[in-house]
This record gives structure tokens, sequence and C-alpha cells, in this order.
């Protein structure tokens, strides 16, 4: 066992692992996850995993036995009836929700139920709809029942002044500041009272409100205090006189935190809670819960019936009764009863472990990986991960959620993409999730982002799951990573492991003693002969194989090539062609990335399920003849037919993989001062088009879209080019327009370049296609 190890079990060994269940950890994941194996799983959050021998049970379950529709009464219907009815007691228990009180409805999952609430709530022009700005899009949704109703509806932020120890004592409202954004209201009708100002009251005691929250966001994993619930329904949040207390509902939305803290509902007693299975033990998907109170449930206004939801019908009038089952009345249709029978066996394995050993478990995971993410520095000493939540100082607090959120900074203090991140990561067998996770109103809050912001990303063209992850130097979202019943100490260590060697500057030994570093860059113009000021470098990018995609770096040696490994590679054809996306546009989709500690290349492709692992090192010894390249000859290593297989079904037809040896690179040409070519015996080049380097300017493409936007005069909008299109090296930002055309010469740390061949960007139309640097 290693010393990091050592010192991690020293801490946490009390928490880790589960020592009191009768398997550990790691004797459950080698066991029942073997399809782990060189993956690291980080997005729990957004489905945890089912175990191997959990589907084992379930389909010796289901092909043992016989479970037919349960409206019926035939052997096998009751057989499912009869599972069904112990699958809702067993969810009941889990929430520590009593069968007296409170009624469990079988939805296709979480938004299901949230959906059925509100198109089923009371809701009047007296009514007011509260939520939290931390909400799920699917809690938001509800919003639009209650505005076409005529009610009011508002977002607030809670704020709390005791910490979590102090959420089983007697609440007090003072344990809490709401403060409310603005009000939303459709039509001409005047705000309701019980809205005003953010507080809880209501002019009547006859019009119901409704007060939503998550127990845990699934943005950033602030877990909320339960003791909103006493006080909400109490009316006691803002003192008002007792003849305008409301009737005021609780939705707690337990999709994010009922894997490791479901609401206690014999302590906390909301009206609905909601939740989904898959996020608990990650099988069955489309099968969640509404657990509602009964007093709720019988306020509720179903509208529609169907097959199941009444007690008798007739087609040619108006006449349908409901039955007084609140389960049948609110399940329209057959419920997915072969799901249902297969929860048994999720709750087996959390029973074994139990909820509190979990939550401690993923707890010691989270606080050391947040911990060890806020040491991490760059050279010049400034943080490179920035983490979003309450819990972010609160770094030894084993209370705390398993979900880390964060963005990451270069080490001049602009963002690398989450996307960069996400594929970066995904090359390295790592999973985790990017973006604002359907929660625009925690994502808004914990990047700054003002509804002037939000407005202005949407008509820059950015959406949801888009690549548009920096714009106008801010973030659009944020990289999570969060951990469940079943991840390890490895997974925490390799997710560690690829931070610090993916985006943590530091110096890396090159072969001629030269590294390309993201630190102080000059220019010189070559018609004053002055340094430029206020450039910077933003990217660094690294194409190992020739037109497929390339990886960003903050450092990377250099040699007489160029940079270390640039198109070094590239794949031929049947007949000998060079193969590039222009001929075969799937070579687009290949990522790479090079692991130089590991010395190795990693190949990714969405057509194989295997990644491709090539050393760096390895001698081969299949030497063919020399290769033309764009009228250049070189001298070539090829592969066995392993790899060439790979990247034949990688790209639908039959090609060879193949490496530029070093030995025989050829020299660098330029246009010299009397227009002939010349050559720099000391550079080399490998497959690249022309120079070692491109360089493009983030002004330039800017400037480039705009005038492919003014000149595209019929009236369809023009596809905005990217400055990745051109497939650059280096990418400067901070410069005007084309002043790149004019610079002599650039120096990025010690390395000097000599720029050679100015790409004639700024002569580029419309009619132009735009082509890469392949």
């Amino acid at each position: 066992m290693d010393r990091s190890k050592e010192e991690f079990l020293e801490q946490f060994g009390a928490d880790y692992g589960y020592p009191a269940a009768p398997r550990g950890v790691d004797e459950m994941r080698a066991a029942d996850f073997k399809r782990l194996e060189g993956t690291v799983y980080l997005d729990h959050a957004g489905a945890t995993l089912y175990s191997e021998a959990q589907m084992a049970n379930v389909v010796k379950d289901l092909t043992s036995n016989v479970y037919g529709n349960p409206h019926s009464q035939s052997d096998s219907s009751m057989a499912a009836t009869d599972l069904v009815t112990a699958a809702r007691h067993q969810v009941l228990k889990y929430f520590n929700a009593s069968p007296r009180d409170y009624k469990c409805i079988f939805t296709s999952g979480a938004t299901a139920a949230l959906k059925l609430v509100g198109e089923c709530f009371p809701w009047s022009r007296e009514s007011c709809y509260m939520y939290t700005m931390e909400n799920h899009n699917s809690v938001l949704g509800i919003r639009e029942y209650a505005l076409r109703k005529g009610a009011t509806v508002l977002a607030v932020d809670v704020e709390e002044d005791g910490d979590l120890e102090n959420n089983h004592g007697s609440p007090s409202p003072s344990m809490f500041k709401i403060s409310r954004h603005s009000n939303q209201r459709r039509g001409d009708n005047v705000l309701s009272h019980s809205c005003q100002n953010g507080s809880l009251s209501a002019i009547s005691g006859n019009n119901w409100n409704l007060f939503a929250f998550p127990s845990e966001c699934n943005f950033s994993g602030q877990k909320f205090n339960l003791n909103l619930v006493k006080l909400i329904k109490e009316g006691k949040i803002v003192e008002l006189p007792s003849s305008q207390q409301g009737q005021w509902m609780v939705l707690i939305d337990a999709a994010k935190g009922c894997a490791t803290e479901p609401p206690n509902l014999g302590v906390y007693p909301a009206d609905f809670v909601v939740c989904s299975f898959y996020k608990i033990f990650g099988y069955p998907t489309g099968l969640g819960a509404l657990i509602v109170k009964n007093e709720a449930a019988s306020l509720l206004n179903k509208t529609y019936f169907s097959g199941g939801t009444v007690a008798a019908s007739i087609a040619d009038i108006d006449f349908a009764k409901q039955r007084k089952n609140i389960e049948q009345v609110l399940e329209d249709g057959t419920i997915s009863f072969l799901s249902i029978a297969s929860l048994r066996h999720g709750f087996k394995i959390i029973d074994m472990l139990t909820t509190s050993a979990i939550a401690r478990h993923t707890a010691s995971l989270a606080t050391y990986v947040r911990k060890k993410m806020l040491e991490m520095k760059h050279n010049n000493k400034k943080n490179v991960c920035i983490i979003y939540g309450q819990q972010a100082s609160k770094v030894a607090d084993l209370k705390m959620s398993p979900t880390i959120t964060f963005n990451l900074k270069r080490e001049d203090g602009t963002w690398f993409g989450y996307r960069e991140v996400e594929k970066l990561a995904s090359l390295s067998g790592i999973h985790l999730r990017t973006g604002c996770f359907c929660n625009p109103g925690a994502c808004a809050k914990y990047l700054g982002l003002s509804h002037s912001d939000l407005v202005s990303n949407f008509e820059a063209g950015h959406v949801c799951w888009d690549d548009n992850d920096v714009i106008k130097g801010k973030p659009t979202g944020a990289v999570r990573i969060s951990f469940g019943y079943i991840s390890t100490y490895q997974d925490a260590e390799e997710f560690l492991k690829f931070l610090e060697s993916s985006f943590l500057s530091k110096p890396i030994a090159s072969n001629n003693g030269y590294t390309l570093n993201m630190n102080m860059l000059n220019l010189v113009d070559n018609r004053s002969q002055q340094v430029v000021p206020d450039v910077r470098l933003k990217s660094i990018i690294i194409y190992p194989v020739k037109s497929c995609q390339g990886f960003s770096v903050q450092s990377w040696p250099l040699t007489t090539g160029g940079l270390k490994y640039d198109r070094e590679w590239l794949l031929q054809g049947s007949g000998g062609e060079i193969l590039t996306q222009k001929r075969v546009p799937e070579l687009g989709s290949i990522r790479t990335l090079i692991n130089l500690e590991l010395g190795k290349l990693f190949v990714e492709s969405p057509k194989r399920k295997d990644k491709l692992q090539i050393s760096l090192l390895e001698n081969l010894t299949h030497l063919t003849a020399e290769v033309d390249v764009y009228g250049q000859r070189y001298e070539v290593e090829s592969y066995d037919d392993k790899v060439n297989t790979w990247f034949s079904e990688a790209i639908g037809r039959h090609c060879t993989f193949v490496r530029c040896s070093n030995s025989k690179k050829r020299s660098c040409t330029f246009a010299g001062k009397n227009g002939r070519l010349c050559r720099d015996t000391r550079s080399k080049l490998s497959f690249v088009n022309e120079g070692q380097l491109l360089l493009i300017s983030e002004q330039s493409v800017s400037d480039l879209n705009s005038r492919l936007s003014s000149s595209n005069g019929n009236g369809k909008q023009q596809m905005l080019v990217d400055a990745m299109r051109f497939r650059p090296n280096i990418v400067i930002s901070g410069s005007m327009p084309y002043d790149e055309d004019n610079w002599k010469e650039l120096c990025i740390g010690e390395a000097c370049f000599t720029v050679k061949c100015p790409f004639p960007l700024k002569s580029l139309d419309k009619r132009d296609s735009v082509c890469a640097h392949n």
C-alpha cells in the first residue's frame, strides 16, 4: 500500500469502504463491477451503476416467476400485485414515511412525479408557487401550470445562518433568511399577498400555495436544511398575523439527495417528495415515485382518466367515476410492474450497506479530493481549481455532499473550457459530467452570470449540450464529479492524477532544452520592429495524428521538428493515398491524447468501444517505402494488423497507420527575400502542410465571421467559423485583426520562432472554402 493511501485511511478509515458491512467496497468492486476495469466512473449524480449480482438476481427472478398485468385477478396478476404492494411499502420505509400518513405513487421518474404535482395541484389566482433558485428545470417547469391558472410565481434564495450541525434541533425562523427575485405573473392580475416581499402568507385559509426545494442541489451539492419543511408549513419564516396565515404545502426534490441521505419524512413531514430509482442503485431506469401525504393527495385535481384509474365509465355519455384508492387514481394505465418487481434487488444492496454508511463513504472520498484540488497551484502559486458551493471551505466536513462542481484556470487566469476538460477526461477513461446539469438558477448564481449574460449567450448560439463553454471570458457551465456507493480510493487518485498531468503548469523536459509554455509571450512587429503589447497565449494544441482531433496542453516540449509528436502519424488508404478529413470526415471524430509520463498515445473513436494505446517508444520493424505527402517524400514506419484493424473499423474503410521516421523528417522550406525557396536544414517537418506551427488570432477569426455575415445577402444565417476549424497549434488573443501578418518574431519563454508564411485569413470571403491545416 502506497503512503498516500495510508494517509487517506488514517483520516477516513472508519468511514471509507464499509468496515461494518459483510463485504468491503474493494471486494464488491472486484466481484460485481468487473466492467469498470480501466474505467473511472464519476457521474453517480447523473446515474449510479447497477451491480452484476443485482442484475443476475433480477434475471433469475423474472425467468423463474410469472408476473401478469396487475389489473386482473389471475394468479400471475395477483403475484405482480403482491410485489407492487410490497415495493410501495419498501419505498415508504426508505423515506421513513408511515403508510398511515403517506402513499407511494409510481411514475416514470422524478420528472414525471413533478409534472403530476404541477398538473393536479389546486392552483388559483390567490396561489403562490415559490421555489429556490437552486432547482432542477423539472421543478421550474411546474410554474407553467401555476402561471396559466393565474397564480404568482416567485424564485427565492435561502440563506442559512446556522450550520448543518444544528439541523436536528428545534427549528427557528432565525435560522434562515429568504430573499426574493422578481415576481412572475401572467395577465394583469395583482400580485397575491402570499408572495409579496417574499413572505409566506396568504389572504385566506382556502387558497393553496406550494414551496419547492431540493434536498441536495444537483449542481453544487449544497444540502438544504430540512427544517424548512416545518417552518414553511407553519408560516414561521416571516411572522404575520394569524388571520393571514395561509395554507402552504412543501415539495422536496430528492432525486439527487436520496442516494446518500433520503429525507426522513417521520421528522420532516413534507407533502410531496419525488425520486428516481436509477439514482439510488442504477436499475431500473424509467421508474420513479411520488411520495405524497394523504391530506395533500386528497387535494390533487386529476382531470384525465385512463385504464385502471376509474371504477366505472360509459363510452357515449359524460359519466366516469374515479376509484377511491389514491394510487390507482394517480397512476395512469398499467404501471411498469416488471421494473417495480426489480426494486427489491436494488434495495437489498442498500439495506446491506445502509444509507448512513454510504453517505460517510462517499463523503470521505469527496472530502479528500476537494482538499487536494484546493491545494493544487500553478507555478505562479495561483489556484488551478475553482470549486462552487458553500462546502468549498468546509473541506473536513463529512456531512458534505459526494458532489464536487468546479472549473479550471490556466496560469494566466483564463479558463479552461469544460468541454475541453470532458474530452481529455474521456480519453483518460474518466467519466464525468459538464454543463449546467439542467439547473439554470444554480449555474447562473455560482458562475456569476447575469440575465443579460444568459440572453447574450443564447443569442450567440449557446444552448444546452453544445461546445460553447467559454463566452466573453466567462464559463457558461462547469465540470461535475460525483461519487457513489461503489466508488473507490483508486477512482479518486486517478482523477487527481488526471488533473495534475493535464492542467497543472509545470516544467517539462525536452530534447533540446526548450518547452513551449503558457507564460510570457513576446511578439515583434515586422514593420515597427517593436514588441507587441497586451497579446496573450490562449491555447497550445497538439495533433498527433494528421486530420484527427487534437488536445490542449499547458506546456509541451519542443524538438527540431516543432512540437514534439505533433502530426507524427497519419493514415493511408488502400491505394497509398493520404487520408484527410476532406476525404474521410470520420477522422474528425477520432480523439487523441498523449501522456508523456506514461509514454503512450491514446486514441478513441465513437465507433470503437475499446481505446487504443500505442507506445511512443515502440521500436517498429516494419519499414515501408517512402510515401508522398503533398509532393514531399517521407520514410515511415508501419504498425501491425491489430492497430490497422482498429483504425479501419473507426473510419469505415481499409487503412494503414504509419509514423514518420524521426531520422527522415524533411527540412523546412520558406520564401526568402528574393522570392526563391530557401531550406532551413536545422528545422525538420513531420506530416504538416507548411511550417512547423500554425498560429491564429481570435480577433482575426472574429473579423472573418463578421465579414462572412455581412456578405451573406440571401437572408440565410451564415455558419460561424471557429478558430479550431483551422487546426492551429497556437491560438492568441488581444491583438488587432490580422496584425499577425506583420509579425516577424514570436517568443514563448526561451523558445523563439520566425514567421515564415503568413496565412491569408484577411483575404478569405464567403466564396472560399475554409480549409484546415491538417
